[in-house]
């Protein structure tokens, strides 16, 4: 789901906030938490039965009484929103793990991940589904309300 459409139109951001999160990762992770929603998908890429698109507009519903998978949208704008929106909606106790960028130069960061979250760093890059290439960043986990993987 895009929010931020200008933002995202720029040089080299349009196809980083559609890849598809690889199923690999999706599937063992999905073993361990048993995932309800996915809040930032296309029809074709939800990885859970109950699932938001861009129409949807998930930063104005309720994530409550969820496990939510997130692979947010990457660009400048609208990842803000998202990490915002799991911080809010971890405070009421909802279960998140967000599938993100390695960012600590970035407020968003420090506002909504850092001392927040619970953080798994992958080792390597990831090849995200419908990317021409492995991620020119590292990526990881922020992890709202549930334990760290044992991966």
């Amino acid at each position: 789901m895009i929010v931020n459409k200008e933002l995202a139109n720029s040089k080299g951001c349009l196809q980083k906030d559609k890849w598809e999160t690889p199923h690999k990762i999706f599937n063992q992770l999905n073993q361990l938490y048993n995932f309800t929603l996915d809040p930032a998908c296309e029809i074709h890429t939800a990885k859970c039965n109950r699932f938001f698109t861009e129409l949807d507009n998930s930063l104005i519903k309720d994530w409550s009484n969820e496990i939510v998978f997130l692979n947010p949208p990457y660009s400048r704008g609208n990842i803000d929103l998202f990490m915002q929106k799991c911080y809010e909606e971890s405070l009421k106790g909802t279960k998140i793990v967000a599938l993100i960028p390695v960012s600590t130069s970035s407020k968003w960061w420090h506002n909504f991940v850092w001392n927040k979250a619970k953080i798994h760093f992958y080792k390597g890059r990831i090849r995200f589904v419908g990317a021409p290439f492995t991620a020119p960043f590292s990526s990881c986990l922020a992890i709202y309300n549930l334990p760290l993987p044992p991966l």
